[in-house]
């Protein structure tokens, strides 16, 4: 058992050292700061699924290191939840076969409500539906699933939450943000202890 956690693990580390490295990642920091940073909008974060899990992922992480981002799920976004949606906003889809119903629908929507709508899409493959129409996609690389039956969002998902990372660290570098400023926003806990320098061991 231990030879194959070492396999996985493995199979885990190739998929991220894998991840596509392209001018997609400094293109859709751009976008983001020009949107949220100088146009006062934020970043809205969609996704079905596990997909969805690590666009609400992404959008905490964003809000807690200054670039405000809230996640609304696409079938909700269907039930009046793209009210939330306002003008100089950007959409961050996250699908990793790019073809996901409810995703695809929520993007057609946002584009009836704000036609100039910014939407950044990270998904397996910068060539499928959502992708193609995206004004920046940033691929995972397509990793095969460490799942036996490879069907369950595993090694994907990895790629995907480290895509949100890079795009989070970069954001950071971006706008000079600081760890007075993670203090005013993460108050509690240990990191808000932390961030303040009360922590003592």
């Amino acid at each position: 058992m231990q030879n194959k956690i070492k396999e996985i693990i493995a199979q885990e580390v190739k998929a991220i050292s894998n991840i596509p490295i392209s001018n997609s990642f400094e293109k859709a920091v751009l976008i983001i700061k020009e949107q949220v940073h100088n146009k006062n909008g934020k970043v809205i974060t969609s996704g079905m699924g596990k997909a969805g899990q690590i666009a609400i992922n992404i959008a905490t992480t964003l809000s807690s290191t200054g670039t405000p981002s809230v996640f609304i799920h696409p079938s909700e976004a269907q039930h009046g939840d793209l009210g939330a949606m306002q003008e100089n906003d950007v959409l961050l889809l996250v699908s990793n076969s790019g073809k996901t119903r409810e995703v695809l629908e929520m993007f057609e929507l946002s584009k009836n409500l704000y036609g100039n709508t910014k939407v950044i899409v990270i998904a397996s493959t910068t060539n499928c539906p959502l992708a193609n129409n995206a004004d920046v996609a940033i691929s995972t690389g397509n990793p095969k699933e460490v799942c036996p039956l490879g069907l369950s969002p595993t090694t994907s998902t990895t790629a995907m939450t480290v895509i949100g990372d890079i795009l989070v660290v970069l954001l950071m570098q971006e706008i000079g943000f600081n760890k007075e400023q993670y203090a005013k926003r993460h108050h509690g806990g240990y990191l808000g202890q932390k961030s303040r320098g009360e922590f003592r061991k």
